[in-house]
């Protein structure tokens, strides 16, 4: 490694950086602005990435070649290719979210390449209970919920075993992600509102942390610029902004075009419903193509996401990565309302 690129304390601009799952929001938007600062980029994706000024290699987490081929020369990585859905068959989420680890990791461990950055979930410490002012607890796959929390339960933990083993390893957990762009959590709010199968649970006052996307790109940035230096630990990462859930809820909603959700559905009632519906979807996915966005309207898991709290003490992320958010919730939510109305209607 160059002592121009890397030191003990930083890795700058100039340094290669791989960032894999570049195709998605976060990633694409962490890589363009690795780019723009001066960083060697690399991704690492099954489809275009269609970022400007980075080298491709077009490829799975499931093809050896094609990961040994993207690590070959990094200084780091940052890992965000994941399967993320609240459905699926579990053996889905394992090539991706274990196996596909495993295969990164390795090749780069033998490729000598000292530096990583996992993006993680704080799913992954959550078993449904309330989590409030929480720091990030250790993973734990076998009381997570659902195949994406427990599958990235245990990438989490192996990640960590690199990291005792010498490798330089900082796991972020980015928090319910949202913004222009995001085909995710963003997308699913907005047209299920539009559609009217949106739920508020219950009071809808369990308080609840996001992460607007700008500040999770800068946050990301700073992780990867001070990781030398603050590699070991485990960051959870929002905007430090807890509000009621049913109030962000609407608030997306009607910053992204749509009418506020009215039903309210007891959080009871929700679970069991989940709970049918996953049966149901599970069997039903099989043998058809689902409609909508492809994911059942109600999960358990979603239901205790939308009727629990949830939001993280951040001082500790804030303090590590030498960074504070620069758009607050009320202005992402002005930022959604202008970019829908200047795109006419497009998230």
């Amino acid at each position: 490694m160059s002592p121009k690129t890397v030191t003990d304390q930083e890795i700058l601009p100039g340094s290669r950086v791989l960032v894999t799952g570049a195709s998605g929001l976060l990633g694409r938007s962490v890589a363009q602005k690795l780019v723009d600062l001066g960083y060697e980029v690399t991704t690492l994706q099954r489809s275009s990435s269609s970022i400007d000024g980075a080298q491709e290699v077009r490829g799975s987490l499931s093809d050896p070649e094609a990961v040994t081929r993207a690590v070959e020369g990094q200084h780091a990585i940052i890992h965000m290719a994941a399967k993320v859905s609240v459905s699926g068959e579990r053996e889905e989420f394992v090539e991706v979210n274990i196996r596909g680890t495993e295969r990164l990791l390795e090749a780069a461990w033998s490729a000598g390449v000292d530096n990583v950055l996992h993006v993680s979930s704080p799913s992954v410490a959550h078993g449904g209970s309330s989590l409030v002012g929480e720091g990030a607890g250790a993973a734990d796959p076998e009381h997570a919920e659902g195949n994406y929390a427990q599958t990235k339960a245990e990438a989490e933990l192996i990640a960590e075993t690199y990291g005792s083993a010498g490798m330089n390893v900082l796991i972020i957990r980015p928090h319910l992600i949202w913004g222009p762009g995001d085909g995710q959590l963003t997308h699913r709010i907005v047209a299920r509102a539009r559609s009217g199968r949106l739920p508020i649970l219950g009071s809808g006052a369990a308080l609840v942390d996001t992460l607007y996307i700008d500040n999770a790109v800068e946050a990301f940035v700073a992780g990867l610029r001070r990781l030398p230096a603050i590699h070991g630990q485990r960051l959870v990462l929002t905007n430090g902004e807890p509000r009621p859930i049913g109030e962000l809820l609407m608030g997306i909603a009607e910053a992204g075009g749509a009418k506020r959700p009215r039903m309210r559905v007891a959080p009871a009632i929700a679970k069991a419903a989940g709970l049918a519906v996953e049966k149901i979807w599970a069997s039903a996915s099989r043998v058809t193509e689902m409609p909508g966005d492809g994911e059942p309207p109600m999960t358990k898991f979603l239901a205790e996401q939308l009727s629990t709290a949830h939001w993280f003490d951040q001082r500790r992320t804030r303090e590590s990565l030498d960074w504070t958010p620069s758009v607050s919730v009320d202005q992402g939510l002005e930022k959604l309302s202008e970019h829908v109305r200047r795109t006419g209607g497009v998230l």
